[in-house]
């Protein structure tokens, strides 16, 4: 039966499985949206390319499923690269199509032409584009395989118009192709030195478990409890790891890193064995690489070999699947001082009483803490929370209590402003089942809050609780701490009102200025069968606290508030 190049293409997105996508249409998709009409799959017009980016990023990272956003050629393909960047960087599976000009208008700088192959290229860990109709099957193949299989990740797969209006019959590949130079869909696994790894584990006393992303990634989340319960090993976290061990689990040490609890900065500094799984070492979890976990030997488990000794220089490393490699070693380290161990744990809740985060009150003001832990309350900790980016994320992380993993949703590697009002509605397609809090500031909720109308379209009971500060709240912190409070270009001169722009984008408003008024708010807002935003004025002079200044050792913390 012949078919058009669109209609290949949706047949073989729907043979993939795809049951949601989120895009916009434009001139060089048009054909592909033209065959997305009589497709079963739920596309979601989005009011922005990056939102549709970030949105396919979520679904991937919420969901079991690859995350799939379209968008067109020139400015259309260009709006999603901070999308495609943001899944990079946080290793989520997303496949990118784009239009683009026909194949013979390529080069010429045709009307919104742009090479987005090449644009992407560092971003992603393929681009393809189509050259003739026969193409489209195997690119959509093993666009998917090789998106979700190894480290995962975005792929951009680039259709020009004429093949999406060109005639041929649809063959389905049998598998996907192995001829991609570079890539393995089995990546390395190496434990050869699983029998060091474990002695060092069994002679250690103070012993520390990283949990970073990959342990999310790989589902490890039963190993990871399995090894810290039967070894008695306290479990720290990254930003992107938090909720891969439940926040109320008894050997939880806290998010380590530069906004991390102090307990758990605490914990890395004085270990004697530090054993990361999935964990890439990032500048924001390990502060001063010098001296870092100065006083522990360091055992690193990836899936990524590139990630060995890239920026911490491991004692001993295991290569492979983190479920599996913590599943042996669970096995191979049993044993070692369980007094030593106990007092190791004693010492760490030590730690967080001496230095617990900052809940400080007043008459007439609502602080960051409040709002969360009323939250967490009201939602019995149940809900997937996505953030957007700065003070109020840290915040998010602090205070949410994450009791179930792939629940905290936050754009870490990159760091992207607007990821999460988008990542909200991808979160939502993932579980319709649980509810959704987006936590935005008040910077960087403008960034995408267009897609409030895509929320009210579409009914999503998503809720948006804006934090606003009146300033660009991480950077006025940093002026305020390191550049002599010389407050350049952060300070908002008004407040948008953002109940009204709530309203007029059809989301029910609320507003609160003083912490009487938190938790019921929160009630109103969660119980709105639709989308709702909540406005929560906060002091300009609140700041995320510990902090352990650029540069400066997880030791040298320091407390603003």
């Amino acid at each position: 039966m012949s078919l058009s190049g669109s209609q290949i293409l949706v047949k073989a997105l729907e043979d993939e499985g795809v049951k949601t996508i989120f895009g916009i249409p434009g001139g060089q998709v048009i054909p592909l949206y033209d065959a997305l009409y009589d497709s079963p799959m739920e596309h979601i017009l989005v009011r922005h390319e990056q939102a549709a980016a970030h949105a396919a990023d979520a679904y991937s990272r919420v969901g079991d499923r690859v995350g799939v956003c379209i968008a067109t050629s020139g400015p259309g393909a260009t709006n999603l690269v901070t999308g495609i960047a943001n899944a990079s960087m946080d290793s989520a599976p997303m496949v990118a199509v784009t239009g683009q000009v026909p194949t013979a208008a390529i080069g010429t700088d045709a009307f919104q032409e742009a090479f987005i192959l090449g644009i992407s290229m560092p971003l992603v860990k393929h681009s393809m584009q189509a050259r003739c109709i026969d193409d489209i099957p195997r690119m959509v193949k093993d666009a998917f395989f090789i998106a979700s299989t190894g480290r995962p990740g975005p792929v951009v797969v680039d259709v020009p118009s004429d093949l999406q209006k060109a005639s041929g019959e649809y063959v389905r590949p049998s598998a996907p192709c192995s001829a991609y130079p570079g890539y393995s869909a089995k990546p390395i696994e190496d434990l050869s030195r699983m029998d060091e790894a474990a002695r060092l584990i069994r002679e250690a006393e103070r012993p520390v478990l990283i949990a970073g992303n990959g342990v999310n990634i790989s589902r490890a989340f039963a190993e990871l409890r399995e090894f810290s319960e039967k070894l008695s090993i306290p479990v720290t976290t990254s930003l992107l790891g938090k909720g891969a061990i439940p926040d109320d689990h008894p050997n939880r040490a806290g998010m380590m890193g530069m906004h991390g609890h102090a307990a758990a900065n605490r914990a890395i500094t004085n270990a004697d064995v530090i054993i990361a799984v999935g964990s890439r070492f990032s500048d924001r979890s390990t502060g001063k690489l010098a001296e870092f976990a100065r006083k522990a030997s360091v055992i690193h488990i990836d899936l990524d070999s590139a990630e060995i000794r890239k920026n911490v220089d491991a004692d001993v490393w295991l290569i492979g699947d983190a479920a599996r490699v913590l599943k042996l070693l669970t096995s191979e380290a049993k044993g070692g001082d369980a007094a030593a161990r106990k007092a190791w744990l004693e010492r760490i809740r030590a730690f967080e009483r001496d230095e617990p985060l900052c809940r400080k009150t007043s008459a007439s003001e609502v602080h960051p803490w409040q709002i969360l832990d009323a939250m967490d309350d009201i939602l019995k900790s149940e809900a997937i929370v996505t953030t957007e980016v700065g003070q109020h994320q840290m915040w998010a992380a602090q205070y949410h209590k994450a009791l179930h993993p792939r629940r905290f949703v936050t754009s870490g590697g990159l760091g992207t402003m607007g990821f999460g009002i988008p990542a909200a509605m991808g979160a939502h397609y993932a579980r319709p089942d649980l509810p959704v809090v987006c936590i935005a500031g008040d910077g960087s909720a403008m960034m995408n809050i267009q897609e409030l109308d895509t929320y009210a379209r579409y009914g999503m009971p998503i809720k948006v609780f804006v934090l606003d500060n009146g300033c660009l709240g991480m950077v006025k912190q940093w002026q305020e701490l390191f550049y002599h409070e010389r407050y350049s270009s952060t300070i908002y001169s008004r407040r948008p009102d953002f109940v009204k722009i709530a309203n007029g984008m059809g989301v029910e408003g609320f507003y609160a200025d003083r912490p009487e008024h938190v938790h019921s708010v929160i009630e109103q807002a969660v119980n709105v069968p639709g989308p709702a935003l909540v406005h929560f004025v906060i002091p300009f002079a609140d700041d995320v606290s510990p902090m352990v200044p650029a540069g400066e050792s997880l030791e040298s913390m320091i407390f603003p508030n």
